[in-house]
């Protein structure tokens, strides 16, 4: 067996641990390794006649390749944000499987979002076998509880909004932290509730500057030290204001001035009580990976191989309800993963709220 190995999309902190269990697992069993350099893009480059562009887009992953890697953070692939099938050319999907062929690869395992997973269910729909595996800082792919990334990134921004709160006290201002999510609140919500920030804004609720500034003045007053902090998801709309796709933010660009700033410009407006500003954006996916995001790592990427063992493809790895399972590969076509807001969100108050505990999931999704 010939297997090969992708990442596509953002990087995250545990790609690493990832590629590590699935090339010495895929070792053990006797089989071949390579790994594809900078996703879908990689092959889009090569040309299966020339030596030079396989050397340039592709390795021979082995036992030294991946020796301590899963100690650092990002992907050693490299990555990109390529779907083979939208390009000016047209679809070349027709290309992805002749140098799937040409190679000789058997089966592919692709690390991605919902973008890169979204083609290895086409893929695998041509009958090329695929096994994907979830990995978004945002954890928004449809069919799985985790994604790998995301414990990484709730540890980084809680760490840096307590941090802030002292340069936000000091100067006795309202503190506006914005992270990453389009279109899920997942990230946002589940940090502010672990900072016990006074605030948050999620993607899938508008927020009210009528009723969200006096909450927020009311907080810095009552706060004993005169600041409150508010989190915010980079997705998230104020009522009053345009589509965010209007402000510039499509695909997979974000705006010039994102929401976290026009919030803080509406407070001083409003106000008159001065703002502290922080967007985290790729310091919340920089870094080594966490525990959970290794431990996560390790146990998708062994799972990937035991199903190509036991010849059992197309399917995606999965977190549910805290157990290891899989699911067929195009159930992320299937839906949209966002913050179940009537059991977890709190829309007056602009705050994580918890109906219960008991017999819920660790993440509590």
């Amino acid at each position: 067996m010939h297997i090969g190995i992708l990442t596509g999309g953002g990087d995250v902190p545990g790609l690493n641990a990832c590629i590590r269990a699935i090339t010495l697992g895929a070792i053990d069993l006797g089989w071949q390794v390579t790994g594809f350099r900078r996703g879908w893009e990689g092959f889009l480059r090569i040309d299966p006649s020339d030596p030079e562009t396989i050397a340039h887009q592709s390795w021979t992953l082995d036992r030294e390749r991946v020796r301590g890697i899963d100690r650092t953070g990002g992907t050693i692939l490299h990555t990109s944000r390529t779907d083979p099938r939208t390009q000016e050319a047209g679809d070349r999907t027709g290309h992805v499987l002749d140098v799937l062929d040409k190679l000789g690869i058997d089966a592919m395992v692709t690390l991605g979002g919902d973008g890169t997973l979204r083609f290895s269910a086409h893929l695998s729909g041509q009958g090329f076998p695929v096994i994907s595996v979830p990995k978004t800082m945002d954890n928004d792919v449809f069919g799985t509880d985790y994604c790998i990334g995301f414990s990484t990134a709730i540890s980084r921004s809680v760490e840096a909004i307590n941090a802030l709160r002292t340069t936000t006290g000091s100067h006795e201002r309202i503190g506006i932290v914005e992270l990453f999510g389009r279109r899920s609140g997942e990230t946002a919500l589940l940090a502010g509730f672990l900072a016990q920030v006074d605030r948050t804004v999620i993607a899938e609720v508008p927020a009210d500057p009528g009723a969200l500034l006096p909450l927020l003045v009311e907080d810095r007053h009552h706060s004993g030290a005169n600041y409150a902090m508010c989190v915010i998801s980079e997705g998230a709309r104020i009522q009053g204001e345009e589509k965010n796709a209007e402000l510039g933010m499509t695909g997979t660009q974000r705006s010039d001035e994102g929401v976290g700033h026009r919030l803080a410009r509406t407070i001083e407006e409003e106000t008159g009580v001065g703002t502290v500003v922080q967007e985290l954006a790729y310091l919340m996916r920089a870094g080594e990976p966490d525990a959970m995001d290794r431990m996560v790592g390790f146990a998708f990427g062994g799972l990937a191989v035991q199903l190509l063992r036991d010849k059992n493809a197309g399917r995606m790895v999965a977190l549910k309800d805290g157990n290891y399972c899989h699911v067929p590969i195009a159930t992320l076509l299937e839906g949209s993963k966002t913050v179940d807001v009537r059991n977890l969100y709190d829309r007056e108050a602009y705050r994580a709220k918890l109906m219960r505990v008991e017999g819920m999931p660790m993440f509590l999704y």
